[in-house]
């Protein structure tokens, strides 16, 4: 009996450090969105992102709008051109009806526009160059966990004493096969730069 116990112990272990495992190497192979870290606290950190072009479409419901970003990228565009996948996938909150989602584009497409979305709800939009906080959590993509994480990167900023500007941002880094508590998510504001 207690033989098999441990077996069964050792078995539950090791299929979890392959599925912790291939999370990681899943998300190690796609280009990631260029940054300059300026400071790490623990899970906190002050970036500075370039300029970044992203694909943005909205989201409903039960339409998230993955697909038609998917779509675009897979050759669905006005040159019928396939564009690479990269991390994370960014999802805005503009208020709380309008919200989106957006891939952001390599940089081998280099200072040149994306191709022109054939889909109407599809637009090229260019993020500006600034300074980010960002607070790195794991799970699952909910109302509850975004909240939390918002509220630990609040809290935060207001120690540091840097002013938050905008909206939030939700970068999810993961395919949706990842166990949630082996995500690795992020959630970023744009802060005043002195």
């Amino acid at each position: 009996m207690k033989t098999h116990c441990q077996k069964t112990i050792v078995c539950v272990l090791a299929v979890t450090s392959i599925l912790a495992i291939s999370g990681s190497a899943a998300r190690a192979g796609y280009e990631t969105a260029p940054y300059q870290l300026l400071k790490q606290d623990g899970k906190f950190e002050l970036r500075n992102y370039p300029a970044l072009t992203v694909v943005e479409t909205p989201m409903r419901g039960l339409d998230n709008g993955f697909m038609r970003l998917f779509h675009f990228i897979n050759g669905e565009n006005a040159t019928k051109q396939k564009i690479a996948m990269t991390t994370p996938v960014l999802i805005r909150h503009a208020g709380t009806t309008n919200v989106t989602m957006a891939f952001v584009m390599p940089a081998n497409l280099g200072t040149n526009d994306p191709p022109a979305p054939t889909q109407t709800e599809i637009v090229t939009q260019q993020i500006p160059t600034g300074q980010f906080a960002v607070f790195q959590f794991s799970g699952g993509r909910s109302v509850k966990n975004s909240a939390n994480a918002l509220a630990e990167l609040t809290n935060w900023l207001a120690q540091q004493k840097l002013a938050p500007q905008g909206e939030p941002v939700f970068a999810y880094f993961d395919p949706p096969w990842t166990l949630t508590f082996f995500r690795h998510n992020e959630v970023m504001l744009r802060v005043a730069q002195p």
